[in-house]
This record gives C-alpha cells, sequence and structure tokens, in this order.
C-alpha cells in the first residue's frame, strides 16, 4: 500500500510541473505585448495621406497629386473645422505657391471635390517624394503655423488621374466650404 500511494504522489507532482510549465510556456508567447507598446493606441495614416491637427482644424490624407517638378500640384485630403468659428487654411508649396480654403464652423471639407480644387501653381518635388508645405490657420481658434511633409503623387495610380492638374491650372485657387 506504500508504494501505490508514493506513485499517487509521484504522478500527482509531474502533473502539477507539467501544468506549471505549459502555463508558463503560454504566458512567454503572448507576453510579448506586455512590454511592448500596443500600436492599435497610436494614431495614423493608413492612406497614401499624412495626417495633422492645426488649431481648430483636422486635416486628413493630405496628399499632392501633380504629373511632375514645377508642374501644378493639386492638393487633396479633408478638413475638418472642429471649432465655432469659420476659418481660413492656407496652404503654401516649398516654391512659395499658395492657394487657400475656407471652412465654416463645425463642418467638413473634401477636397476631392471639383469645387473645392486646392492648386499649387508649382510643386518643386518629384512625384513619390515629399513636398514640405507650411500650413496656417487663420480664424476658427486664432492663428497657428505648422510644416508637414506631404506625399507628391502622379496619375500612375487610376484612382489619382482625375486629379492631376493641367498645366494651365490656375496660380491660386480658393473656394468656400460645402458638403
Amino acid at each position: 500500500m506504500r508504494i501505490a500511494a508514493s506513485n499517487r504522489v509521484s504522478n500527482r507532482a509531474q502533473r502539477i510541473s507539467l501544468i506549471a510549465a505549459l502555463g508558463l510556456g503560454i504566458l512567454s508567447v503572448t507576453g510579448c505585448s506586455y512590454v511592448n507598446p500596443q500600436t492599435t493606441k497610436v494614431p495614423y495614416s493608413a492612406s497614401d495621406g499624412v495626417r495633422t491637427d492645426l488649431g481648430g482644424l483636422e486635416l486628413r490624407n493630405l496628399i499632392i497629386v501633380s504629373s511632375g517638378v514645377d508642374k501644378p500640384g493639386r492638393v487633396l485630403g479633408a478638413v475638418f473645422n472642429t471649432s465655432n468659428q469659420d476659418a481660413t487654411l492656407r496652404i503654401t508649396g516649398s516654391g512659395g505657391s499658395q492657394t487657400e480654403v475656407m471652412v465654416k464652423a463645425n463642418e467638413r471639407y473634401y477636397l476631392t471635390k471639383d469645387a473645392n480644387a486646392a492648386i499649387l501653381n508649382s510643386v518643386n518635388a518629384i512625384p513619390g517624394a515629399m513636398e514640405t508645405v507650411k500650413l496656417s490657420e487663420s480664424g476658427g481658434t486664432g492663428s497657428k503655423t505648422n510644416e508637414v511633409k506631404v506625399p507628391v503623387l502622379d496619375g500612375t495610380l487610376q484612382e489619382y488621374r482625375q486629379y492631376v492638374p493641367s498645366p494651365s491650372a490656375v496660380a491660386t485657387s480658393s473656394a468656400s466650404a460645402s458638403k
């Protein structure tokens, strides 16, 4: 009888050891996210464009579509005015060309509509590169300025082909917000 009891204790200890080893193994495989930052908590642009905030303006998916260096470029993206006052967004390219966008209080403004064309008369970066643009907000929450690098794309991708401005594009474009 004594032998049977010691076998039970031995089997029980082996089972507990096996369960503990499995538990540690599972924790070591899944524990990576405990020490690494959670990437789902970091805001990022999940598109071709970039995002930035400027005072009461939230700019999303900003890109420039152009056929090449020293050619006109159309700025695409969305602008959200989160303030209770109308605001004007001025976009100035590397070469000094600029365009303005007026966004009404608590409204959104999509630069993909033909009536909302924001065109820079000259782009200094080749398609595939980044153009540094100066963004300025006036009105809204005051006066803010920020520089951001915006990707320049051409008409190679079909979804941007219709937005490539012609060489005779207006040097400075301006429009007011509409949904």
